[in-house]
């Protein structure tokens, strides 16, 4: 990655929030002792932090909530993370690496431009649907869902939908285009339409990517009229 892309990744806010840690290694894969004991307090930070971002909200959920529901130490707790903000980046990075083999398959399987975006669309609103399910029941109305910074696995999304881009658009000997503004428009669409639909009940992640990849593809014209 250069630091040119990095940059647009940050300013997309890129995709994927809310995950789940890791599942631990096989047994006879596993590191010795000490490293088992950060892998499983780790594990037990994040997955406390889901269960009460889930439960009270992101915005009123505390650092002590979290600590109280992983039954750890405060210092234990401050050994991994600094904040509650820290937490959420673990878990949207882990949500992202989790994602990119969606979003492998629908690049190979994709023959054009638009079959990539629509694939690509699709396969992450039924992504964040499903994992931010608990978070949609039970936080507070309005709430908005923050965005994490970019982390090693959501800049390695970035660049996998860029590969994308690149890859339809020479299938169709398309014209040059700046990929990274493409991808960063592209990905700011989906993310903000993601948000939105999020907050919406029944949650359409049909009707939504409809709306983003016509967006997309042909501006205001092509939006259904209501």
């Amino acid at each position: 990655m250069t630091g040119r892309q990095d940059r647009f990744v940050h300013e997309s806010r890129c995709m994927s929030n809310i995950a789940y840690f890791p599942k631990a290694s096989a047994l006879d894969q596993r590191p010795g002792k000490r490293e088992r004991t950060k892998v499983a307090n780790r594990q037990a930070i994040l997955d406390a932090a889901r269960e009460v971002f889930g439960e009270l909200g992101y915005d009123a959920a505390t650092v002590r909530d979290i600590i109280r529901r992983a039954g750890l130490a405060s210092g234990t707790f401050y050994n991994y993370y600094k904040s509650k903000e820290e937490v959420f980046d673990a878990l949207a990075d882990d949500g992202a690496r989790r994602f990119r083999p969606l979003l492998r398959a629908e690049v190979e399987k994709a023959v054009d431009f638009q079959s990539f975006l629509r694939g690509a669309i699709t396969a992450y609103f039924v992504f964040v649907a499903t994992e931010q399910e608990n978070w949609r029941l039970n936080r507070p109305a309005g709430e908005q869902i923050p965005h994490a910074r970019a982390t090693p696995e959501i800049v390695a999304v970035f660049a996998e939908v860029r590969d994308g881009f690149a890859k339809v658009l020479a299938l169709e000997h398309a014209p040059a285009v700046d990929l990274d503004y493409l991808t960063t428009a592209c990905i700011a669409v989906a993310r903000e339409i993601s948000d939105k639909m999020l907050q919406r009940r029944p949650v359409d992640t049909a009707g939504a990517a409809d709306f983003a990849v016509n967006l997309i593809l042909g501006g205001l014209s092509a939006l259904p009229k209501l």
